[in-house]
């Protein structure tokens, strides 16, 4: 029987990889979270949740095209991943986005708030 002929499996290497796609994942998701916090000041309670999305999907470009420039294939299918990530986070908050709330994100009002 030819699938108990183990002599062609290679051994895998027991090293940890040098890319540490966990913690630069655990990083992006700080750095959204913090972005979200200071965003807050800045725009109305009713425009945080898009403002936030669109500041993920944004992440997402960046990583896809720093992705574009990496040259060894490992690091770039991480970097792939990462964005690949921020992009489905990213639709999954856009659900929750009512319509109005986007309309609210781009026109400008004249009442005071």
């Amino acid at each position: 029987m030819a699938f108990l002929d183990r002599s062609q499996i290679v051994g895998t290497s027991d090293r940890a990889s040098p890319a540490r796609s966990k913690e630069l994942f655990a990083g992006v998701l700080l750095v959204a979270l913090l972005a979200a916090v200071v965003i807050r000041n800045v725009v109305p309670a009713d425009a945080l949740e898009p403002a936030v999305v669109t500041f993920l999907f944004a992440g997402a470009a960046m990583t896809a095209g720093f992705a574009l420039l990496c040259r060894r294939d490992r690091f770039r299918i991480m970097w792939f991943d990462l964005a690949g990530s921020l992009t489905f986070i990213g639709i999954v908050l856009s659900v929750l986005i009512e319509p109005d709330q986007m309309i609210r994100l781009f026109t400008l009002s004249d009442q005071p708030e």
